[in-house]
């Protein structure tokens, strides 16, 4: 299944595709995707309903993040062996885990926001994993079976609040709108081997991201399995799993974000963002 959220922000309604891609309204089923609603169990409930059968949505308007909230948003730092290069790294020997505020969320064509005083605005494309069953202590084999489904993120990343501004990385990934997610939440079910799926980012119509996450040091499984021995992944958290080489701040000269500039963001599957970015008021 490709589940979606359309309308306001604010007021999404929860919607998903059918056979010829249009839209048809799940309300009346689920009333949004968060948490427990986009369990496994929840999940299955909803692939028994015939999308002939749902209302036709025939003008969704604005498409907003495929989740409405979430109760973790994580994040794996430097996880494609050449990014890692471009960015002067050794690769990690375990995964590199921090957090972005969930107020970071934001949908798949909203404007980004530079925040005020920033320099160093950079993009990050992303395959986005979202937990649909609890997993506490999980071996690799298992991992995936924790998957609800995947999605396309933008981590979008202030590196002079990252990096040159002391304390966690937090402060430079969740801004307001620098968690562009979507736009739908595509059920494991349709993606076989996750670590086979091409991502790039286009910036003004150039290509700067362009990889596949073959690449990863450490695959989305090893990543659950890791993370599952420090805490209780929940349904509904949302695990941004690193970005490859071709971010702004790995260029020479290093290049980053100023308003107007439109970036285009795709996951093999999982649909296409566009956002423009906007300067904070």
């Amino acid at each position: 299944m490709k589940l979606l959220r359309f309308g306001p922000a604010g007021q999404e309604k929860p919607g998903m595709l059918d056979a010829d891609g249009q839209v048809r309204d799940l309300s009346a089923h689920v009333s949004d995707f968060a948490g427990a609603s986009v369990s496994l169990e929840a999940l299955e409930a909803l692939r028994a309903i015939d999308p002939a059968s749902l209302p036709l949505v025939a003008e969704p308007g604005r498409i907003g993040s495929c989740l409405a909230s979430v109760p973790n948003f994580f994040c794996i730092g430097l996880n494609y062996a050449k990014h890692a290069a471009e960015t002067g790294a050794e690769p990690p020997k375990e995964p590199i885990l921090f957090s972005k505020a969930t107020s970071a969320l934001s949908g798949p064509y909203d404007p980004v926001v530079i925040p005020r005083n920033s320099v160093k605005s950079d993009w990050e494309v992303e395959l986005g994993v979202v937990i649909g069953k609890a997993a506490s202590y999980v071996s690799e084999a298992e991992a995936l079976s924790h998957v609800a489904g995947y999605c396309v993120i933008n981590d979008m990343s202030e590196r002079e609040f990252q990096i040159e501004r002391g304390g966690q990385w937090v402060k430079g990934k969740s801004a307001p709108t620098f968690g562009p997610t979507g736009p739908w939440l595509v059920t494991a079910d349709e993606v076989p081997d996750p670590q086979a799926l091409k991502l790039s980012l286009d910036l003004n119509g150039e290509t700067v991201q362009d990889s596949d996450t073959s690449d990863m040091i450490f695959s989305v499984a090893e990543i659950i399995s890791y993370m599952s021995q420090f805490m209780m992944l929940q349904p509904g958290d949302i695990i941004a799993t690193g970005t490859p080489s071709g971010v702004g701040m790995g260029m020479k000269p290093q290049r980053f974000l100023k308003p107007g500039d439109e970036m285009v963001v795709r996951v093999e599957g999982l649909g296409e963002q566009r956002q423009t970015t906007v300067a904070a008021e």
